[in-house]
């Protein structure tokens, strides 16, 4: 939480931006067909818990867009609006949306930094987990900085993911240029 606000941007409302519906699906369920889409507004109370319900995922290209890292992150504090993540309630809640933009930033700005940039945001979400995913057309192989030295410029990015995340890896398809680099966190409390 930034130690310069007094509250998150986020936790006033979703910003007006460009980037709330764009390119944006919304799947209630695994097994859904891909063009199936979800009102992505909440139906239920909102209070910052999410409630029960499916799977639910939302895409945007970024291929060719500018200003990226804000775009993803204005697209994903939306869908956590839709998720009913955000209003956060409570502290723990609030910093796992936190949490959850600032992996989005991370990856987005190192697809940016070391992969020609990014294609496509993925977010995927239900009762327990929400998936990032970022593709990219780059061959580097993301890994965090070892040693880390906290006082040193750069090179937190996947560090950074590492601690706040349950899991991370990289996805690649064998024939097809680039990867998806893919992150994990808990729903709050």
């Amino acid at each position: 939480m930034s130690t310069t606000r007094p509250c998150s941007p986020g936790d006033r409302g979703p910003e007006p931006s460009g980037a709330s519906g764009a390119s944006e699906v919304a799947v209630p369920a695994v097994g859904a067909a891909a063009g199936a889409a979800a009102p992505s507004a909440p139906s239920g109370p909102t209070g910052g818990t999410p409630q029960a319900r499916g799977r639910q995922v939302r895409r945007l290209r970024l291929e060719g867009e500018s200003a990226v890292v804000p775009l993803a992150r204005d697209f994903t504090r939306q869908a956590l609006y839709a998720w009913e993540w955000m209003p956060a309630a409570t502290a723990d809640q609030r910093a796992a949306a936190e949490d959850v933009l600032l992996v989005v930033s991370e990856l987005v700005t190192n697809a940016c930094l070391h992969a020609e940039g990014p294609d496509e945001l993925r977010l995927a979400c239900d009762n327990k987990v929400i998936r990032i995913e970022v593709s990219d057309r780059g061959a580097g192989q993301p890994a965090p900085r070892t040693p880390h030295r906290a006082g040193r410029p750069g090179g937190h990015g996947m560090f950074i993911v590492q601690r706040l995340c349950l899991d991370w890896g990289v996805v690649r398809v064998t024939g097809t240029p680039g990867k998806t680099v893919w992150a994990e966190l808990g729903a709050p409390a």
